[in-house]
């Protein structure tokens, strides 16, 4: 359902605050929909509920200014300019679609630079590699003032309503469902958009931009030379128009191959050359060094675009900002919104002629560094996101995993307070997988934990509770690892006792972890790069990504289903197992209540085995293993029970700082202590192995009932759509018939206090059920959490 906002709410329930250390040197407070965001390099963040008053109150701007960097006027387009200022005029939407070099990005930002702009002003982003979310962010702040404040989507498309501002999206390589998304979240704007692909198919208008007349080509190439053509060269100039199907960036290029005639004479290329256009002009510049190092750090990031500060520090270039200007000239790389970026169909030729990508180490020192000064605004840490991505993937290809880590963690508060919870995500993916891959024990926790409260920020609430779940289980591995000695953890993860929600297919869904790799390694091995990605230096993707780089996922407690986005309101509680049966987590379509699920086949009343979460729903279904290391059946459940019932139902949270840990990166940089790496703890009454002298496991009449009632919810979710109206109709339904289902449980309980217990069970998910039809954000908040305790409740009667 959406999030509903309603500034005459009042807090209902007790506040809620999840707490964790992070790493870098950053300080600062963001509030995205209901929720505060508190970033503290070293106290640690803290998510709580605002409504009401405590709520932001963006101030609209009297006129929206973005503007794009200026670019030499388009040579002939006037035909184009003037389609695309009629459909501008008419309301758009409008796309302006064609094949790479054909000039769309000239033509847009001339368009933005010079057309009337809307009655509320003019918008220009760079869409490239960038998620909706995070341009539907940039488009509100560019129309309000409201600093550290990203609305949700019901409170963005109200504010966003009646603002009527010309939205230019460069580089919006989007899908059409993806288009609309976007200009949902601005009702009264006009989007303009330049792609490659025609993904606008009606309620707009769909531009295509072909190769130049030959007339405007050769206009072109006399621009680019500086006057007229010489007789002879006329035919010579027509001739390569016609072999460059009219597109202005082999005519650019092959002006540059002129210009740069070391003999002096200009000569134009001939038609046969026009394939090596690319070999003539970086053999013109091989003896240029600073050109070239330029040439290789942009070829290493891909196209991504880079401040060319940040090219000056790396390469040693005194004046970078010169440098890649006549690399722009050259046709060899191109000026984007945040800096500079190689040409698509650069980055093989200039890749092979350098053995391996940039240094992998002086990429991750410099953005680690970067990342953790102060003045280092998070804004422009998230331009920088696909750079640090790609600086991430040269690391782990080089088989340095530990640099990845170190950079993940650095800048995952700065990207939190940017409020680009896209960008943020991607390098949380990136620093699990590499944490994996260095044994990093202590990070994994750390980057599930954030992606926890990253997937509650954006109304994931189901993948909030289930990975929360996971980093608590990691918690206990460590503190158990730490209470008795080096192999304690590793033998606790090797007895399967994770509640193992499948965070390899989330991380999978999301272009990370196993479903992407080309190779698996061990957990705690190091990832080393495949045979044919050319040694620790290659050119070779990262692992995750299947280009080469090694794989950083492995099996992590046993297989599980997927993980989809939930809806609506989540959490999570987990019940310790009876007899044959196990605990349960996750019910629900995008809500969640914990009850003990009633599993046949295993013995012992352990809790592991497998979680799922597909459709939005959460289910969990664990098989009981036997316990492992010197711990009881019944320690092992309560375990289960307390962590992930505490976590999700209002206990607080944390990770501390420690000094050093099993598995820490083995790097012996001294600058790897920069940054804190999180330790769990755990109280005494959780890791005592004391085996009781009586087995308490029964079954008492009613409790099997509640408990096939919770299994009966859960395979019903699992099948649920995931889009309204059919989500929350669906959601709605399950808590209403898990209702029923409990209330007749209850009839058959005996003891009053079981029967009691799931009768409250029963009334308050039909409570819940009311909240979702409601639409009452509030009340599902509360019931969330109230039916996670009612079952907790009745597996403390059940199971004690």
């Amino acid at each position: 359902m959406p999030d509903a906002d309603d500034d005459t709410s009042t807090p209902v329930g007790p506040s809620v605050a999840h707490r964790i250390d992070v790493g870098g040197s950053v300080t600062g407070s963001v509030i995205a929909g209901n929720h505060n965001v508190v970033v503290d390099a070293q106290h640690g963040s803290q998510v709580t509920v605002v409504v009401g008053p405590e709520r932001p109150h963006p101030q609209r701007r009297e006129r929206a200014e973005v503007l794009p960097r200026s670019l030499p006027e388009p040579v002939g387009r006037e035909e184009a300019a003037q389609a695309l200022a009629a459909a501008v005029r008419a309301g758009g939407p409008v796309q302006l679609w064609g094949p790479p070099g054909v000039g769309k990005t000239t033509l847009l930002r001339h368009a933005a630079r010079l057309l009337p702009p809307g009655p509320d002003g003019t918008v220009f982003l760079g869409g490239a590699n960038r998620d909706v979310e995070d341009l539907t962010q940039d488009v509100f702040e560019a129309c309000y003032e409201a600093p550290g404040y990203a609305p949700n989507r019901t409170e963005l498309q109200r504010l966003m309503t009646g603002v009527r501002v010309t939205v230019y999206v460069d580089d919006a390589d989007l899908t059409s469902d993806q288009l609309l998304e976007l200009m949902d979240a601005a009702p009264q704007a006009t989007f303009v958009f330049a792609s490659a692909e025609r993904t606008l198919w009606s309620g707009g208008t769909a531009l295509e931009l072909c190769g130049l007349s030959q007339t405007a080509g050769l206009e072109l190439l006399e621009r680019e030379l500086g006057g007229p053509l010489p007789g002879m060269d006329h035919e010579t100039a027509a001739a390569l128009w016609q072999a460059a199907g009219g597109l202005p960036l082999p005519l650019l290029r092959a002006a540059a191959v002129a210009r740069s005639d070391p003999q002096g004479e200009g000569r134009l290329p001939r038609v046969g050359e026009v394939t090596d256009l690319l070999p003539a002009l970086l053999d013109q510049q091989a003896e240029d060094e600073s050109v070239m190092g330029v040439l290789h750090l942009l070829a290493t990031f891909d196209g991504a675009e880079v401040a060319a500060i940040h090219v000056g520090a790396l390469t040693d270039v005194a004046e970078p900002d010169a440098v890649c200007d006549r690399l722009v000239r050259l046709g060899l790389a191109r000026l984007g919104e945040y800096g500079y970026a190689s040409v698509a169909d650069t980055v093989p030729v200039v890749r092979g002629r350098f053995p391996a990508p940039f240094p992998a180490e002086r990429l991750c020192d410099h953005f680690t560094r970067w990342a953790t000064l102060r003045e280092t605004a998070p804004q422009e840490l998230a331009a920088h996101g696909r750079v640090l991505e790609k600086v991430a993937e040269v690391a782990e290809s080089a088989g340095r995993p530990d640099l990845a880590v170190r950079l993940a963690r650095a800048t995952s508060p700065g990207l939190a307070r940017s409020l680009r919870f896209g960008v943020w995500g991607r390098l949380l993916g990136r620093g699990w997988v590499a944490s994996r891959a260095a044994g990093d024990r202590q990070a994994e926790a750390y980057f599930l934990h954030e992606e926890a409260v990253r997937a509650l920020l954006i109304g994931r609430r189901v993948v909030y509770a289930a990975l929360l779940a996971q980093a608590a289980w990691l918690g206990h591995e460590l503190a158990a690892g730490s209470a008795n000695g080096a192999g304690g953890g590793a033998a606790a993860h090797a007895s399967g006792g994770q509640p193992a929600f499948d965070v390899h297919h989330y991380m999978g869904q999301h272009g990370f972890g196993s479903a992407h790799s080309g190779a698996s390694v061990g957990h705690g091995a190091v990832a080393r790069p495949s045979a044919g990605a050319g040694g620790g230096g290659s050119w070779g993707g990262a692992s995750g990504h299947g280009d080469g780089g090694a794989s950083a996922a492995s099996g992590h407690g046993g297989g599980g289903a997927s993980a989809a986005s939930g809806h609506g309101g989540g959490g999570a509680s987990a019940a310790s197992g009876h007899g044959g049966s196990s605990a349960s987590a996750l019910t629900g379509h995008s809500g969640a209540s914990g009850g003990a699920a009633h599993s046949l086949g295993a013995g012992g009343g352990s809790w592991g085995g497998v979680t799922t979460a597909s459709s939005g729903a959460a289910t969990a279904t664990t098989t009981a293993t036997a316990a492992g290391a010197g711990v009881s059946s019944l320690v092992a459940t309560i375990v289960s029970l307390v962590i992930a019932c505490a976590l999700v139902g209002g206990v607080g949270y944390a990770i501390s700082s420690s000094g050093s840990h099993d598995g820490q990166s083995r790097s012996g940089d001294a600058r790897n202590e920069a940054l804190p790496t999180p330790s769990f703890s755990l109280p005494s009454e959780l890791t005592d192995t004391s085996t009781p002298t009586d087995d308490p496991l029964a079954n008492p009449p009613g409790c099997d009932e509640e408990s096939d009632a919770h299994q009966k919810e859960d395979e019903a979710g699992a099948t649920a759509p995931i889009t309204n109206p059919g989500a929350d109709q669906a959601w709605a339904s399950g808590k209403q018939q898990l209702s029923e289902d409990l209330a007749a449980a209850a009839e058959v309980a005996t003891d009053p206090s079981i029967k009691s217990a799931i009768q409250k069970e029963s009334s308050d998910n039909a409570s819940f059920a009311s909240a979702i039809t409601g639409n009452d954000d509030a009340a599902i908040d509360r019931y969330i959490n109230v039916t996670s305790a009612d079952s907790s409740a009745v597996a403390d009667l059940c199971y004690a």
